[in-house]
């Protein structure tokens, strides 16, 4: 079951990493406008968001690249209630917007579960 969990974690990530450089226009709309140089903040991540899903890939960088990637998606949480809160601007159904938040708690708990090896609130080794 962790490796469907890291395959997940690997795909998701990978996928939106390279969608950060190929759709980087798309990324920097959903940006918050608080927040400075979008364009910037999209690359970077979409950088973090590639590297994470290769180090998780391998078992001797997978907890380091799981914790990055837990904070990393913590990180882009103001991105998801930008759009959530301004869903007009979006091209987006907005269920999908509402439903967004709570499945990047699942996100979350695939991530700690599978790559950081975290049960239960304490960690354990690997």
């Amino acid at each position: 079951m962790k490796r469907i969990g890291l395959g997940f974690v690997f795909l998701w990530f990978f996928l939106g990493g390279i969608a950060h450089f190929a759709a980087t226009r798309l990324e920097t709309s959903i940006v918050p406008p608080s927040l400075p140089q979008p364009r910037t903040l999209v690359l970077i991540s979409g950088a973090f968001e590639l590297l994470g899903a290769l180090g998780v890939a391998f078992p001797a960088t997978r907890r380091p690249a799981g914790i990055g990637l837990f904070l990393l998606t913590i990180a882009v949480t103001p991105a998801n209630v930008y759009m959530l809160l301004h869903a007009e601007r979006f091209n987006v159904p907005y269920w999908l917007l509402v439903a967004r938040l709570p499945l990047q708690l699942v996100l979350l708990a695939i991530i700690a579960w599978s790559a950081i090896q975290w049960r239960f609130g304490r960690e354990v080794s690997a």
